[in-house]
């Protein structure tokens, strides 16, 4: 959704609020409402923790309270802080990504280049459930490093006692993983192959150094997102 469209819901614009309850009711699915605004995910700066992510909206309803939540945790004492820092000037222009909601088993986050050191090497982080409880850092996840040929270099187990559910009515909740589970390592290394294939992918479209999320279900390996690295040291 352009700034345009996103300025109409606010205003409560009868023409644009039926047009979007009519594309989401043809959907049929539940989604995810991010931030688009302008210069997040940039070299320069990616607003990561910034801006509200709303998962799992499955009424029209929660449609417009989520595109207002998105809007307004850019208005937050926390983001206004952040933009300060980097002499921004003011609320950014903030557009909506309505996104299908993959439903993962396991998801996390994936650096094609160590953001502590440096280190030519992917840093893969996973958790049960959604990535949230990672990108949060509700849980200590599982730690793997693999080099850009490949080779597997660390595997350490996490942590994982919590989980977030999608609830039927929509929204998540945090529940509590077994102690078995929440113990147990995440990706084979076949899952970390088709990681770093999934990076070399990315890499070779956006360039060097990003900071992906990931999800997976079944076997099937999804890209969430997927933005220039800004944290490293």
């Amino acid at each position: 959704m352009s700034f345009e469209w996103v300025e109409a819901v606010m205003r409560k614009d009868a023409t644009v609020l039926a047009h979007l309850e009519a594309a989401f009711a043809q959907m049929q699915k539940p989604i995810a409402v991010r931030s688009s605004a302008i210069g997040e995910d940039s070299e320069a700066a990616s607003f990561a923790g910034q801006h509200a992510t709303i998962l799992n909206v499955t009424t029209s309803a929660q449609l417009i309270t989520a595109i207002d939540e998105v809007v307004q945790s850019a208005l937050s004492l926390s983001a206004a802080s952040y933009r300060q820092k980097l002499g921004v000037v003011g609320a950014p222009s903030m557009g909506i990504v309505l996104q299908e909601l993959f439903k993962p088993e396991s998801a996390g986050v994936m650096f094609t280049r160590n953001p502590l050191n440096g280190a030519e090497e992917r840093v893969i982080e996973a958790a049960w459930g959604l990535g949230e409880v990672v990108v949060a850092g509700l849980v200590i996840p599982d730690y793997y490093r693999v080099s850009p040929a490949g080779e597997i270099l660390e595997r350490r187990v996490g942590d994982k006692d919590i989980a977030l559910r999608l609830l039927a009515e929509g929204g998540t909740e945090e529940i509590e993983v077994p102690a078995d589970k929440a113990n147990t390592r995440i990706l084979d290394d076949d899952d970390l192959q088709n990681l770093h294939q999934l990076a070399l992918q990315c890499e070779a479209v956006y360039g060097p150094d990003l900071d992906m999320e990931w999800g997976l279900a079944a076997g099937r390996l999804v890209l969430l997102q997927c933005r220039a690295i800004t944290t490293r040291s």
